[in-house]
C-alpha cells in the first residue's frame, strides 16, 4: 500500500490557523499583509517592511554550500537619515539566553557547577528572601520551572530604565508555583543564573562567554554591554508614538546579526560543545529564541529541513510591530524555501 505523507495535510494545517488567528485576532491591515502574495526577493520584503511601519529591519541568511547574504532596509538612526546596514550593532535581548545556557552547560561539564544543585547552595546569603530556593535548582531555573516570578512583570520594573535594581525586584516575592510543577517564562532565572556563574567563575559570566565560546568560533563582535561598543554602530531603537531612541539603554547583550548567526549555527551544529556537553545541553534548552527590549526585536532560527539560518532584526517595537515583524518572518522563510523548490 502506498504510504500517505502527512506533511502536507500538517503544514496546510498549521496555515490554515495561522491565517484564522490573524484574521480573529490581529489588527485587519496585518490580516490583508499575511495574505499579499509573497515577492521574489528578501529585498522586496523587506522594503514592504518598512512601508508599513518599521523603522529599520536587519537579516542574516546561511544556507548549507552558499555564502552568506546580508540583508538591511529602512535607517539605522532616523533622526540622522542614517541607513540601515548588515553590519550595525543590535541589542539582542533573550536571545542570550541560549548563550548563557550554553554558558552553564560548559561549566556542568568540567564540574565547576552542578545543575541539580539548588539556588540556596550557591546563594545561600539570598536563600531567605526566595521562596522555595532550597528546592529550586539551576536545571529548572534553566527550564524556566522555578516559579521565581519574572521581574519584568513586577510593578515597580520600568523597560525605559537601565539603573533599577533588579534583585530587589526578585526577593521576597511569592512564588507563582511550587519548583518543577509548572512552566512559566522568566528573567529572574537568568538574571540569579548569572549571578551564580560569575560566583563559581570567580570572575564576570560575560568573560568567560567570550574566552571560553564565542573566541574558539572567531566570533568576535559581540558584547555584554552598549557601554562596550562604539554608540554610532548600534541601531537606534524607537517605540512607537515616542521620538525618543532608546539605544542609550544598558540591557543586556549587543551583537551583529552575522555573529549571533554563527553562534546559532555552532549550537544548532555541533561545533559549540563537546559531545558530553552536547548530551548535556539536549535535555536542558531550547535551540532557538526570540529577543524584545524596548525598541528591539530579534529572531534566531534555524529550520534544519532546509539547513538555512535566518536571523532577523528590527528596531520598532509597540503597538503590533512584534506582530508584523513575526509575519515578515514566516514571508522571508517562504521566499527561500521556494527559491530551494520552485514549485513550492
Amino acid at each position: 500500500m502506498k504510504r500517505i505523507s502527512l506533511k502536507p495535510i500538517l503544514r496546510m494545517g498549521a496555515a490554515l490557523v495561522t491565517i484564522s488567528s490573524i484574521y480573529l485576532f490581529a489588527p485587519w491591515e496585518f490580516g490583508l499583509y499575511y495574505l499579499k502574495p509573497i515577492p521574489k526577493t528578501i529585498e522586496q520584503e523587506l522594503s514592504s517592511a518598512v512601508s508599513e511601519g518599521l523603522d529599520g529591519i536587519i537579516v542574516y541568511v546561511v544556507q548549507k554550500d552558499k555564502d552568506p547574504e546580508y540583508y538591511a532596509e529602512g535607517f539605522h538612526n532616523r533622526d540622522e537619515k542614517i541607513k540601515a546596514y548588515p553590519q550595525a550593532l543590535f541589542k539582542i535581548a533573550s536571545i542570550a539566553k541560549l548563550y548563557d545556557a550554553s554558558a552553564a552547560v560548559k561549566l556542568a561539564a568540567r564540574g565547576q557547577l552542578s545543575l541539580d544543585h539548588t539556588l540556596a547552595f550557591y546563594l545561600p546569603e539570598l536563600s531567605r528572601r526566595i521562596q522555595n530556593s532550597d528546592r529550586i535548582t539551576l536545571r529548572m531555573m534553566i527550564q524556566h520551572r522555578s516559579g521565581i516570578p519574572n521581574f519584568t512583570d513586577n510593578e515597580n520594573f520600568n523597560w525605559g530604565e537601565s539603573s533599577l535594581d533588579m534583585l530587589e525586584l526578585i526577593l521576597d516575592q511569592p512564588a507563582d508555583f511550587e519548583p518543577n510543577s509548572d512552566y512559566r517564562y522568566s528573567n529572574s532565572n537568568y538574571y540569579l543564573l548569572q549571578r551564580i556563574m560569575t560566583k563559581v567563575l570567580g570572575y564576570d559570566y560575560g568573560r568567560f562567554i567570550k574566552e571560553e565560546m564565542l573566541a574558539p568560533l572567531g566570533i568576535t563582535d559581540t558584547y555584554m554591554s552598549v557601554n562596550e561598543v562604539d554608540q554610532t554602530k548600534l541601531m537606534s531603537g524607537y517605540y512607537v508614538g515616542y521620538s525618543e531612541d532608546f539605544k542609550h539603554l544598558d540591557q543586556g547583550m549587543v551583537s551583529t546579526a552575522e555573529d549571533v548567526g554563527q553562534f546559532l549555527g555552532a549550537l544548532n551544529k555541533g561545533s559549540l560543545f563537546t559531545r558530553k556537553e552536547a548530551e548535556i545541553y539536549k535535555e536542558l534548552y531550547e535551540f532557538q529564541h526570540d529577543g524584545w527590549v524596548l525598541g528591539y526585536w530579534s529572531r534566531a532560527r534555524y529550520y534544519q529541513d532546509i539547513d538555512t539560518i535566518v536571523i532577523q532584526f528590527v528596531n520598532t517595537t509597540g503597538n503590533d510591530t512584534l506582530l508584523l515583524s513575526q509575519i515578515i518572518h514566516d514571508r522571508i522563510v517562504d521566499i527561500i524555501r521556494r527559491r530551494q523548490s520552485p514549485t513550492i
